[in-house]
């Protein structure tokens, strides 16, 4: 009797470990789980989506890619100089900026180039707003296309994993910005 006790409780203590073990390797870490469905999720413009990488030249020339700023939560604001709701915000975005900047914060902001009178317009506007993010050209205004910017000025907020948080189409300002990124890691 007591050899079938110990071989059952054997058999038990091997079926567990078999279960355990079978587990362990089927399920990736924490970690692993979330660098897969970062993988998998599908490129697009709708929260939720891995948003659409562009290469873009900012005012000084430097090819600005987005997918340069991983790691870093964005704040991707499309804008004109000739819209006044994108004057509007402009000091705000610059105030959000400065504050956020050392805490892995990014804002580019993406000038609507093609709309423009002329592109000489763009640094004359950085110049008298003071503004110290960067500023990159959509000359072709492809990431406006891909991005299906319709109203000026639209934000996306884009977490660290490249993931579109929030989107906002109008003037936003810096309480919405402030609370739109504290909701993200």
């Amino acid at each position: 009797m007591k050899k079938n006790a110990i071989a059952l409780i054997a058999l038990i203590a091997l079926i567990i470990w078999g279960v355990y073990d079978y587990q362990s390797k089927k399920e990736p870490s924490a970690y692993g789980n979330q660098i897969q469905e970062t993988a998998n999720l599908q490129e697009g413009i709708s929260l939720g989506n891995k948003a659409p990488d562009f290469e873009l030249q900012s005012l000084e020339g430097k090819k600005v890619k987005l997918s340069d700023y991983r790691g870093k939560k964005i704040l991707v604001n499309f804008w004109a100089t000739w819209c006044p709701p994108c004057r509007v915000e402009m000091p705000e975005i610059e105030k959000f900026y400065e504050e956020f900047k050392s805490k892995d914060v990014v804002v580019l902001a993406i000038n609507l180039t093609q709309t423009e009178k002329s592109a000489d317009d763009v640094p004359k506007f950085v110049h008298d707003y003071g503004l110290t993010f960067p500023v990159a050209l959509d000359e072709k205004g492809n990431v406006i296309e891909n991005y299906k910017v319709v109203a000026y000025p639209t934000s996306y907020i884009i977490d660290s994993q490249g993931i579109i948080q929030d989107k906002y189409q109008g003037a936003i300002n810096y309480d919405i910005m402030k609370k739109s990124f504290s909701k993200i890691k």
